[in-house]
């Protein structure tokens, strides 16, 4: 009786968990590990947040709302697209940190986080049934992000099998887009849109600026939209430490793909950013999308009335995104956490000789457990990570939804605790290692 008292599409949506880790990690985060306190509590390292440098953020904001009286713009209603305010500090910010070069408050449009941004992105760039193609193995929620309610296809375009098949070469080729392309044609289908995540969820691995504007021409020509996710746009590794200096046989700098937006002025070419990692800020829910495309943005303001950020958060924002001083200080130090926390975690993958690959940037390890499967299949991966939950109480990222044909791959979120808790939760990794490999 109770079902006839929802839609259809309501029963879909009751049925289908947004992750399926997601109830294991609020129990995990209702019994934290302390070392004197609960020794024998659990280690979640599956939700991307950054947690190691709030304290900072903390005390600059309650520094702006102590200083300043807020505005009365912010309890009414402002633009669909962000406050002009707003707008102008989050331009400031991109020019100064990300792009380098002048990008108009008028190109931005805000939403509460980048799921909203990404599910409208969905909605007003494809049709229902269209394909997004996304580089294996990436971020499992894109899929519900781009099909809950604009029903765009996800396919996971796998280009290895083995970590080491990576090596140093291109990350995704116009060979591999080619034959995507052929086969989902053949298939009857539209590729509609290629969604890049850089620096790469999970890998951590960077595009080059080479090989981002290879892609944007084939995408141009073929007017297929390219969006570019850089929320980890400013979460980068020190790659020349000595403990991994050695993994990576060129250095490379991070360039925003804002610039080769800048130069080529095509309606087809969008990018993604958001507060939530960079500035360690999740919960505030501040998405943007920036793009050339005027039709676009008006799509999206006229969609945006469900998804406004609160004019609280973007007043609180607009004096922080220009305080210089604060965010040269913050990102250099958030920088020097970070690398500091994937050093913790790459320090015990190389003493157990388990296969990962080296990170740039991101708040990620992506790493190989594939040799304690028996067999390479799904069940049995499902098996080893709930295994090393009950028996260690570390929770990993499921691999299920990241679209890799290997087994056993996992994600590791190194910046979601504090230094003293990764320690304990790599102590936990290496001694399930060590366990079954005996």
């Amino acid at each position: 009786m109770i079902s006839k008292t929802i839609s259809k599409r309501g029963a879909i949506a009751a049925k289908t968990a947004l992750r399926s880790d997601m109830d294991l990690f609020f129990e995990a985060s209702g019994d934290l590990w302390d070392a004197k306190s609960n020794p024998d509590g659990k280690l979640p390292l599956n939700m991307a947040e950054n947690n190691l440098s709030w304290e900072k953020l903390q005390e600059e904001m309650e520094t702006v709302l102590k200083n300043n009286s807020i505005p009365d713009w912010v309890s009414n209603y402002t633009s669909p697209a962000g406050a002009p305010e707003f707008l102008e500090s989050v331009s400031s910010y991109m020019n100064r940190y990300l792009c380098r070069f002048p990008v108009n408050s008028s190109e931005l449009f805000a939403a509460a986080g980048c799921t909203a941004i990404l599910e409208l992105m969905a909605w007003v760039l494809c049709d229902e049934m269209d394909v997004a193609v996304i580089p294996a193995p990436s971020y499992p929620v894109y899929t519900q992000d781009i099909n809950n309610k604009a029903k765009v296809e996800r396919f996971d375009l796998v280009n290895h099998h083995e970590i080491d098949q990576l090596g140093n070469k291109e990350i995704l080729s116009l060979d591999k887009l080619e034959e995507t392309k052929s086969q989902l044609e053949k298939e009857g289908k539209r590729f509609k849109l290629l969604l890049l995540t850089n620096p790469d969820n999970p890998t951590g691995r960077i595009f080059t600026n080479g090989e981002l504007d290879n892609i944007s021409n084939w995408c141009i020509k073929n007017e297929i939209h390219l969006v570019v996710n850089e929320i980890y746009a400013l979460s980068l590794i020190d790659t020349s430490h000595p403990l991994i200096a050695n993994d990576y046989s060129y250095q490379l700098t991070f360039k925003s793909f804002s610039e080769l937006m800048h130069l080529k002025e095509s309606p087809y070419l969008h990018l993604i950013y958001g507060l939530s990692k960079d500035l360690g800020s999740s919960g505030f829910r501040v998405g943007i999308f920036h793009t050339k495309n005027e039709l676009v943005l008006k799509a999206l303001m006229n969609l945006n009335g469900p998804h406004m950020v609160s004019n609280l958060t973007q007043w609180l924002f607009s004096k922080i995104l220009l305080n210089h001083d604060f965010l040269d200080s913050y990102i250099t130090t958030n920088q020097k956490k970070l690398s500091r926390s994937y050093l913790t975690v790459v320090k015990t993958l190389k003493e157990l000789n388990l296969p990962y690959i080296p990170a740039r940037g991101s708040l990620f390890s992506w790493f190989d457990l594939g040799e304690l499967l028996e067999r390479n299949t799904k069940e049995l991966e499902t098996e080893l990570w709930m295994s090393l939950y009950k028996e260690e109480g570390v929770l990993l990222t499921p691999a299920d939804g990241f679209g890799h044909s290997k087994f056993g791959q996992f994600r590791l979120v190194h910046t979601y605790l504090q230094e003293e808790a990764l320690v304990e939760a790599m102590k936990r990794i290496k001694r399930f290692v060590l366990k079954r490999r005996r």
